[in-house]
């Protein structure tokens, strides 16, 4: 498909994707229970924001939540903040994750690590292997409400302790192993922890890492823990610390009891990136992430009982909540450990063509690295996925391209974007719509998602504030440690009262396909005219000898167009001479506009970016308006903890200058 431009087609819907797809058995159900015929993504997208509390009733009763006890109406208030959702519910977000005895020897995890060999579990396994946690913890002390914490990889074990601790009503949060000690107790110490769950160690790649020193300070700087527990992955032996095998094969199995909590009872707690400040602590609930994530993976993702999830991730990132969910649909998880793109980038298409992976995970930076690493997926792997889910990033038109090259027709590219604040996406595809080049294909269902102009006027097909203008189930219970509210209202509701401002810049087109430009807190004003840096990435990304790179503006105080800096990273072997220099200029101008020609280009070592792998525009340029590293990032939240030191030179040089 080259020569693919954004705005085509790339792929498009079966002519009886009523008939196969999920979505078009909830649109039958709707037809045969509610009296609602609807046959399109806009028609049913319409009457999901538009009539709330029938949309998410019907996604109650279509997938069968278990109640103890029962709601006494849907949406108390539709209001933001302050929607109440299912008021009376009781209910538990484990149970519905484990479910029944019928499914027992299905396969629900397989776990792939470069530390330890494969560990592989049904859901009788994983049934059991909970209910001997559950005792675990309760034996520990553990009660509805306290909180247990994860410094852990992505591997079974993390799981089923988070399982265990739904099952309980207590509440998880989690980070990844690559955590500096800092990162870990800004997050966790904010929770008052009672149990700590650790790995001592891992291998990423042909590289062994020992965290034990890590463990003993974060230890140290949770006072509130009485028990560490060790989950014994590879050789790293925690001192002092329970073995968590030991545990689980002394403790009860069977079937797990799970204690029925109101449907906005904490589940577990995300957090925010904490570069430029204490990270916010996001609490989300059992009823909002159950029916959110119901609704998410089968009507969006168009999962079921046959369908096998691979989607790399950390224990840090929303994607791994979102990963271990696809078990309310009854699918099964590979859950994958190390570096992700070892021994090269091909190593995850192997995986899944190894595991049979039917729903892949593939970042947009991923996308373009195996596009440029010329791989073959059809000739090198027999592949069984038949959708490829991207999130995190912009993907530009020509990794659209790709997938559907290598793919073939018979596989949909479902790109979004969400976030950790709503644990979901709000925009991005589902088997109804067509799939454009360069575009995100619509709304989520029941996303009430708009783009708004600074006076609160919604616009199409221009540059606007991402909104959404009615609640969602999902949106956080609250923030830990802010009891008045107030940190959460000034976080989403400052600009728009009443409206959740989410902070991203967006464009939506008059058919609801949309593209992200990038967040507003770092678009570029130039002139009086907006300038996403997403669309920056996608022309510079795909010059031959530019690896990576990042765009900056520094406002001129005089109301002049102010100073464009491009920063590299170069591809081995590259020189940033004048000739790279005139090729990136011409391809700026020739792709998007001569305002979109940097004033400089500058090399770095590295691209800074945080541990979830975002890029920190922000920063650097605070950085280079003068601003100390410490004021503006943590070293510790940083996926490279000197990535910003070349910046802060460069700001002390111009600052001489100034």
């Amino acid at each position: 498909m080259s020569g693919v431009r954004h705005g085509d087609v790339v792929w498009e819907p079966p002519a009886d994707v009523l008939e196969t797809s999920r979505v078009g058995a909830f649109i039958h159900w709707l037809a045969d229970h509610r009296g609602l015929h609807l046959t399109t993504h806009d028609e049913l997208w319409r009457w999901s924001v538009a009539d709330l509390e029938g949309f998410w009733s019907a996604v109650w009763e279509f997938f069968g939540v278990t109640a103890s006890a029962p709601y006494t109406t849907v949406l108390e208030e539709r209001r933001m903040p302050g929607a109440r959702w299912f008021p009376g519910a009781r209910l538990n977000y484990a149970e519905h994750a484990l479910g029944g005895e019928d499914d027992a020897d299905r396969v629900a995890v397989l776990g792939r690590s470069q530390t330890r060999p494969d560990v592989d579990l049904t859901f009788g396994d994983l049934r059991d292997q909970v209910a001997r946690a559950r005792a675990v913890l309760l034996d520990l002390g553990v009660r509805r409400g306290d909180r247990v914490v994860g410094y852990l990889p992505n591997a079974p074990e993390a799981l089923v302790a988070f399982l265990a601790t739904a099952s309980i009503g207590a509440i998880w949060a989690s980070c990844a192993t690559e955590f500096g000690v800092r990162s870990v107790v800004d997050r966790f110490a904010q929770l008052d922890p009672v149990v700590l769950l650790v790995a001592g160690g891992y291998r990423y790649g042909d590289k062994d890492v020992d965290r034990r020193p890590q463990v003993a300070e974060i230890r140290a700087g949770l006072p509130t823990v009485r028990a560490v527990v060790d989950i014994r992955y590879g050789p790293w032996v925690v001192d002092d610390a329970l073995s968590w095998p030991g545990l689980l094969a002394a403790a009860p199995g069977g079937r797990p009891a799970f204690e029925q909590v109101p449907f906005d009872h904490p589940l577990f707690v995300l957090f925010s990136s904490g570069t430029t400040g204490q990270p916010k602590a996001i609490v989300h609930g059992h009823g909002g992430i159950l029916l959110e994530h119901l609704k998410n993976h089968a009507l969006s993702w168009d999962m079921g009982p046959a369908d096998r999830m691979l989607w790399f991730s950390t224990t840090a990132w929303m994607m791994w909540n979102a990963l271990v969910s696809s078990l309310l649909v009854r699918s099964s998880i590979v859950m994958v450990d190390g570096n992700p793109v070892h021994p090269d980038v091909a190593w995850q298409w192997r995986l899944a063509a190894e595991t049979r992976a039917t729903i892949m995970g593939a970042s947009p930076g991923f996308v373009m690295a195996c596009r440029k690493a010329g791989l073959d997926l059809g000739r090198d792997h027999d592949l069984a996925v038949r959708v490829v889910g991207s999130a995190g990033a912009p993907l530009p038109p020509e990794g659209y391209a790709w997938v559907a090259e290598q793919l073939g027709p018979g596989v949909q590219l479902n790109v979004g974007s969400g976030g950790t604040d709503v644990c979901s996406g709000i925009v991005q595809n589902n088997p109804l719509l067509p799939v454009w080049a360069g575009e995100i294909s619509g709304r989520s269902l029941a996303v009430d998602a708009h783009a708004f102009d600074e006076s609160g006027a919604e616009v199409v097909g221009e540059l606007g504030e991402l909104v959404i203008t009615s609640p969602m189930p999902s949106m956080p219970v609250s923030f830990w440690g802010d009891p008045d509210g107030s940190r959460l209202r000034g976080t989403y509701f400052d600009r728009y009262p009443g409206v959740w401002r989410h902070g991203d810049w967006i464009v939506f087109n008059e058919n609801g396909s949309c593209h992200v430009t990038g967040r507003s807190d770092a678009t570029l004003n130039r002139g009086g005219v907006r300038l996403g840096t997403a669309e920056f990435y996608r022309v510079v990304e795909e010059l031959d000898g530019v690896a990576d790179s990042l765009v900056v503006h520094l406002e001129d105080p005089e109301g002049g167009n102010g100073e464009l800096l491009l920063f590299v990273t170069l591809d081995p072997g590259a020189t940033l001479d004048d000739e790279l220099r005139r090729t990136i200029a011409t391809a700026l101008r020739t792709a998007l506009s001569p305002r979109h020609v940097p004033d400089d280009v500058v090399e770095l070592p590295v691209i800074p970016r945080n541990l979830t792998g975002k890029k920190l525009e922000l920063p650097a340029k605070r950085i280079l308006q003068g601003a100390r590293l410490e004021d503006v990032a943590s070293r510790d939240a940083l996926a490279v903890t000197t990535s910003l030191d070349a910046l802060v030179e460069l700001g002390r040089t111009r600052g001489s200058r100034r």
